[in-house]
């Protein structure tokens, strides 16, 4: 085990980030990300990266798409208001098939909200969020030894697929300190980036155009795009499965920081006899729904989706489970942590028999 270093889950993307060969980074400050932003600042040039503070998040999109489109590693941050404004721009990656890496420390909201740990964007991260036939690999880490990882991987699968990542936290890894050690990168071997625009003074001229007039050409092109999603689905599920036993008397589905609480609820919930599993999701795009559609039908077991919203996640669970399981929901939102006595609450009533399924 080498060297470990305390850091806030926002530096620890940053430093990742770093390691991982990001070589442009545009960003706009906001609670609960601005760590992200100021460590970038100061660290990034010591790497010989470009850091750029924008005037705007409409701003910071834009440049890392001229930055990525030149063959450049590129990232930017943002939370909840800031990541609304970036949608066009994250279409605009899409289309264009530009690797990028977009961090949201998801924060209360709708509108200004406030600064406080949500996952509210949860449906924004995971069904595109700006306009169009398109998806985006969606990390979520709940560590930030997590977050630190998760942000390596993110830079190569966004290489890999020529698309845009986001790692997905929330105010509260964003802002804790832990432990994190700088585990050895080693960038993925991937074929010579071809596409770039780098000028033609030797060669015959490229262009990177994400749009067409003709309806037919954009539909080629979607379904060019559909391709490299399926091929995603298929390679890059990744999920924690805790407790994962046909003797549990219930499941808790969770991601980021509402899966750490629901650990500690396993724990405290086994000391009154009751056995609960748990299966985290890492990557919320794609979704993990075999694991646990297989569990539905063979556990047969009632499943309890626990969130920072009012029932994101719950809608893949749904369509996850099919009908095999009863579903049970218990979220806070606004910007408020469940804490681990109320899930707690929640699991006694289910196996008592006293509580609602969800529907939707």
């Amino acid at each position: 085990m080498g060297k470990k270093i305390l850091l806030k889950g926002n530096e620890a993307i940053a430093e990742a980030a770093i390691r991982a060969g990001c070589e442009f980074y545009a960003g706009y400050p906001i609670t609960p990300q601005s760590e992200l932003t100021e460590y970038m600042a100061k660290h990034l040039p010591e790497s010989d990266g470009i850091f750029i503070q924008a005037e705007s998040e409409i701003a910071a999109i834009n440049m890392i798409y001229g930055a990525s489109a030149a063959g450049a590693r590129v990232m930017t941050s943002s939370s909840g208001p800031g990541m609304s404004l970036k949608q066009n721009g994250i279409s605009y990656l899409a289309m264009a098939k530009l690797p990028s890496v977009i961090v949201n420390m998801m924060r209360g909201g709708p509108g200004l909200g406030d600064i406080n740990p949500s996952q509210a964007d949860y449906f924004q991260a995971t069904r595109g969020g700006g306009h169009g036939d398109y998806r985006t690999i969606v990390l979520a880490p709940s560590t930030c030894q997590e977050a630190f990882d998760l942000t390596l991987l993110a830079f190569d699968l966004a290489d890999k697929y020529r698309t845009p990542v986001l790692v997905l936290g929330d105010g509260a890894l964003g802002q804790m300190d832990e432990p994190v050690e700088f585990k050895p990168y080693k960038k993925l071997t991937l074929p010579p980036k071809d596409w770039i625009l780098t000028g033609a003074e030797k060669r015959p001229h490229r262009t990177i155009v994400p749009f067409s007039l003709d309806q037919y050409k954009v539909e080629k092109m979607n379904l060019e795009l559909e391709e490299t999603y399926k091929r995603i689905k298929a390679s890059e599920v990744r999920y924690e499965l805790v407790n994962w036993s046909e003797d549990n008397d219930i499941f808790i589905a969770a991601f980021g920081i509402t899966a750490r609480i629901s650990k500690t609820v396993i724990r405290e919930a086994k000391k009154e006899g009751i056995k609960v599993g748990l299966v985290r999701p890492i990557t919320l795009w794609p979704f993990p729904y075999g694991i646990i559609r297989e569990a539905a039908e063979k556990f047969k077991k009632d499943f309890l989706v626990a969130e920072m919203n009012l029932g994101q996640m719950l809608e893949d669970i749904h369509l996850a489970v099919q009908g095999k399981s009863q579903i049970y929901f218990y979220g806070r939102s606004g910007g408020t942590i469940p804490s681990v006595g109320e899930i707690l609450e929640k699991v006694r009533k289910i196996k008592e028999g006293e509580d609602e399924e969800s529907i939707l």
